[in-house]
Order: structure tokens, then sequence, then C-alpha cells
């Protein structure tokens, strides 16, 4: 019988499609999966309950197998390696990742498992396609347009989707740990945040076949809320990027949104620092400094219904929109003209799907320093809202102090007769805001 193996779990907390689990169980071998909570990274509230959920919906997995979940604290890279010997297993496996972080990890654990001897297996990471594979032909080591990435991409050979394990078995005298005492009080979700985890991820992909046909043409209403909410589960590998292709193939509209994850992880293997330098130096990277300003629209409380609807979900659902996360971003650094790492560490900390490079990316392009061929682009929050919310739905939903107001009057309380009480019309910077917004109305 072969050495046991130790996979290191990080971003592919799954059972189906998880090419590294399959390689690790070949042949029968033992498999020790392993999941190490680093105290280096600081998980927010609702990413931590979120996190929580999903390795506990993946111990019952892992138990119906025939297998466990092994719980650490500490290093990932000590830790695999110190499992490896306590087991005398000679193979660890761990997918790839992008991020500077986990760029970091993988080199670390390259050196450890070359110094102890002990073989180590790269499986694919959260992409469809890997980061390296869709280089342009001419040369460059990534693509800074989407356009011609997305005919690279949709032009690959990707692999097959993996099949799951119908046996898996725990090396002798090793056993598994409880997920949810490695976390404080992960207990007492909100009715409106989404529980975590592989079986809901599938569960969410089974219901939204029905409705995935109208996506193309859906996905923009807000208060309708055609768009599939797969994005924490693809976050963190509760469901595969590879897999959700595959079963949307004919998709389009969809399969494309998934392209432009893949184009921002290339994008972000190629350059580290996206959450933190200008991807592309323009005029349009000058801030202001306005933390009044900043504070009121963390808050949902800028005065402007649509940028305080978009980001009140934010706060009650650890989600938004992807039109409300386009509004209140472009509101941020082009209406108040605030740093948008300002706005990305806010999403980082309260999105259940901030992954680097998808956040950053699309902040920079909306902050005209990323990949945005129009630098100088704007969202004008009024026109958007006439546009995507046209009968005032999703602000009445979000906003209750103005739910009062029918039909979409409730984007300009301003103009009302008699202003809403309970509601302030932009209290940022004595509100000019408000006339800012109707420049080019």
């Amino acid at each position: 019988m072969a050495d046991p193996a130790v996979l290191l779990l990080t971003r592919d907390l799954r059972v189906h499609d998880n090419p590294a689990l399959v390689e690790a169980a070949r042949g029968g071998r033992a498999v020790a999966p392993l999941f190490v909570v680093d105290p280096a990274i600081t998980v927010s509230e609702p990413r931590r309950r979120f996190l929580a959920e999903s390795l506990a919906d993946l111990q019952t997995s892992l138990r119906r197998l025939g297998a466990d979940l092994v719980m650490r604290v500490g290093d990932p890279v000590v830790e695999a390696v110190r499992l490896a010997g306590q087991l005398d297993a000679r193979t660890i496996l761990c997918a790839e990742d992008v991020s500077r972080y986990a760029r970091n990890r993988q080199r670390r654990l390259a050196r450890a498992c070359e110094r102890e001897r002990i073989d180590l297996w790269w499986g694919p990471g959260p992409t469809v396609v890997p980061a390296g594979e869709a280089l342009p032909a001419g040369g460059g080591d990534h693509y800074k347009i989407f356009t011609p990435y997305h005919r690279a991409w949709s032009g690959r050979r990707w692999r097959a989707v993996a099949e799951r394990p119908e046996v898996l078995r725990l090396p002798s005298g090793l056993d598994g740990d409880d997920p949810l005492r490695f976390f404080d009080d992960p207990s007492g979700r909100p009715a409106a945040v989404a529980a975590g985890g592989e079986s809901e991820g599938r569960r969410r992909v089974r219901r939204w076949r029905g409705h995935a046909a109208g996506y193309g043409d859906g996905h923009d209403d807000m208060a309708g809320d055609r768009t599939s909410r797969l994005s924490p589960y693809l976050h963190f590998g509760c469901v595969s990027a590879r897999e959700v292709v595959a079963e949307f193939a004919g998709n389009e509209a969809f399969v494309r949104q998934m392209c432009w994850r893949d184009f921002y992880h290339q994008l972000l293997a190629a350059f580290p620092d996206l959450a933190t330098r200008v991807y592309r130096a323009t005029a349009a990277d000058d801030w202001a400094d306005d933390p009044q300003a900043l504070d009121a629209w963390r808050q949902g409380r800028t005065g402007v219904p649509i940028v305080d609807a978009g980001m009140r979900q934010l706060a009650a659902e650890g989600w938004m929109h992807n039109r409300a996360r386009l509004i209140t971003a472009g509101f941020l650094v082009k209406k108040l003209g605030l740093d948008w790492r300002a706005g990305l560490a806010w999403f980082g900390e309260r999105l259940l799907d901030a992954d680097v490079a998808n956040n950053a990316g699309n902040w920079q392009w909306v902050a005209g320093t990323g990949t945005d061929a129009r630098p100088h682009r704007g969202f004008n929050p009024i026109r958007q809202a006439r546009r995507y919310d046209p009968d005032g739905d999703f602000v009445r939903q979000h906003v209750p102090e103005l739910a009062h107001i029918e039909g979409p009057a409730v984007h300009e309380p301003w103009l009302l007769p008699r202003r809403p009480s309970g509601y302030r019309i932009s209290p940022v910077d004595g509100g000019s805001a408000v006339e800012d917004v109707f420049e080019g109305r």
C-alpha cells in the first residue's frame, strides 16, 4: 500500500471536481485533508462565519466518503510538513493560487518539501484556465485588455471535470477535528447572509438552472436579482469554476463573466501589487482625503438613494449586486474623489466573495487606473438608477426611510415637495455631492 498523502486545502473546500483530492486518493492511498487557520490572515466576521460553515460542510462530505477533516492553527507550510512527518507521508498536494500571499506560501512549501525530501504535487487553482496558460501570442506575461484575453481563453482546451472519489481513507491513528471550535463564535448568521459550504453552493447551481437562460438580458436588473449569487462559493472553492462553466457552457453572457474572473487572476499573477499600486498611471490617481465622506459612504448615508441602497445591501448580506458595485464604487472615486484603495479595503472587509484579484481589478477599472481603455469613464448614479432600477424597487427594499415613495421618484427625493423625514439628503460635504450628480445628466 502506498504511503499516505497530505492534502493542504486552501480555496478548494469541496469534494466535487477537486483534482488534488482525486490525485491524493489515487490507488486507494490514505489521505489526510488538512486545513490550517493562519493567524497571519485577517478574516472579517462575515467571511469567518462563511468559512467556518464551509469547513463544517466539507467535513460532513469527507466523512461520508470515509475520511475526515484535520484542522490546525499556525503557518500552513509548517503544519503541512509537520503532519507529513507524523504520518510518514511522502507526498503533499495543494492547489495553486495567484495572490502575493499564496505565491509566497507556495514558494516556501516547495523549499520545505525539497528540504524534507517530500514530493509536492500542484493542483489547478480557483480559475477555469490557469493564470499562466493563456498568454499573448506576440509575447508578454499577461493580457492587459479583456477582449483579446477572452478570445484566447475561449480557444483553450480546458481540463476535464474531475469525478468525485467514491471512497476515501484516513491514515490510521489520525482523527478529524471540529472546524467550528477553531473560530470565535461563528454562529448566529443573519437570515439575509448566505450559508457557506459546498452543499449550499451546489444547491444554488441547481436552482439557478431554471433562471440562467435570462441572464444576458436580466443580470443588470437590480430589483429582479437575476444573478447566480455563486461568487462567494467560487471564492472559497465550495464550487469549482471549471464545473460551473461546464454546467452553463451554452450561456455565453454568463461564461463571459466567468472569463472576467480569470482575466483578473492572470492580471494579479503578473502584477502582484494590484491591490496597493495603480496598474496604469493616469491623471485620475489624485485623491481627496475626507474621512466624513468616506464614513457616510460606508454606512450607506450619502444622501443618494441608489448608492445608499447598494451599501446597505452589502452591510446586511455580505454581498452586493454587480451593478450596485459599479455605482457605489464610481460614486466614491468619481463623485467624492476618494482613493479607490479605501473602497477596496471596505469591500474586502464586508464582502463574502472579496478575493484580491477581482476586488482590486474591478476597483482599479472603475477608478481609471486599471485595464479600462476609457480611464475617465463616469457612473452617473441617477442615470444608472433610472436605467437599472426604473421603478425604484431596489432602493425601497434597502432604504426603509424611502419605502413610502412610489415609483422612480424615490431616486431623487430632493425634488419632492416635501422631503422625506429620517433621510438626510446628501449629508457629505454640505450637499455639494448631490449637485455634482446632476452634471451631464
